[in-house]
């Protein structure tokens, strides 16, 4: 459903997009995860249509996004920046989206009042909270009935009650229409609760993509105890990270558990016990282990 291909971007000499190979299934919800200044913003502004890339290839459905009005009159975005016209209000904005996108669905809109109740339509949207605006902005996006709905840190600023119902109105979207959605967030745990595919991007690269039960597979987190001293697991190619609390070392390492096992059962530690890895963990140890982990500050 959406794909790029060899996409490449610079901003004055600097490559804020390297090639990237973006492939997102139709009725995925795809996870966009990475670094401050990864690039993944700049990607799904290409995947808007609002960038022009350099090189590459930029499609939804097949078709060609930038310039393309057929195609983007299918597409939601929903930025972390919510702009919107000097004074207009939410009922403003619904008006105006209504003349753009032919699919608009103005019984949608009646229904989620009920939903987005807090919200004030005939007030100006630069005057309401910062979740007010997201949760403004949503209620209009969804009412043009996208096929593919583009995500920028969507529920930033929403308390916990109505970034639920808003995850729930995207997964019946997704499961009842065949809505692909692509998310880009900081927030790991909720991205793990929600996702069925990842990407990892990087200094302006893709590193990886995958579905997220082969991310959960392919790292396994070990904690070991051994009646002497414990081998150097330093030399081990998959070993990833090894940290020592008392007797209990901790392994993080690129395999499946049964290769874990089954390697480290050789070892004959008195306690062997895999640790389900968080998808932070697996984000840390994917983008280069100990470099990107938290660090001590000596003052």
């Amino acid at each position: 459903m959406i794909e790029t291909k060899g996409l490449v971007k610079s901003f004055d000499g600097f490559k804020a997009l390297d090639g990237i190979e973006l492939a997102v299934g139709k009725g995925s919800i795809y996870g966009l995860v990475g670094p401050n200044g990864a690039g993944k913003s700049t990607l799904i502004r290409h995947l808007a249509g609002i960038y022009r890339q350099d090189a590459g290839e930029v499609l939804v459905a097949g078709r060609p996004v930038y310039e393309n009005t057929d195609v983007k009159s299918r597409i939601a975005y929903i930025p972390d920046d919510i702009y919107h016209f000097m004074q207009a209000s939410t009922r403003d904005m619904m008006r105006f989206y209504r003349r753009i996108y032919p699919r608009f669905d103005m019984a949608r809109y009646s229904a989620l009042k009920d939903i987005f109740v807090s919200v004030d339509e005939r007030q100006s949207i630069r005057r309401l909270s910062k979740g007010m605006q997201k949760q403004s902005a949503f209620w209009i996006a969804v009412c043009t009935n996208p096929d593919v709905i583009l995500l920028d840190e969507p529920v930033d600023g929403l308390d916990p009650i109505m970034r639920r119902q808003i995850w729930s109105i995207i997964m019946a979207d997704v499961a009842e229409r065949g809505t692909t959605v692509l998310v880009s967030s900081h927030n790991l745990r909720e991205l793990e609760d929600v996702c069925d595919h990842m990407g990892v991007m990087n200094k302006g690269q893709l590193m990886l993509q995958r579905s997220v039960s082969e991310l959960q597979d392919n790292l396994t987190k070990v904690q070991l105890v051994f009646e002497n001293a414990a081998p150097d697991f330093s030399a081990w190619p998959e070993a990833l990270h090894h940290a020592q609390s008392g007797r209990i070392h901790t392994l993080i390492l690129r395999c499946s558990q049964e290769e874990a096992k089954g390697r480290l059962k050789l070892l004959s530690p008195i306690l062997l016990d895999t640790v389900p890895l968080t998808l932070e963990e697996i984000f840390i140890y994917e983008l280069g282990g100990a470099d990107y982990a938290v660090k001590d500050i000596i003052l």
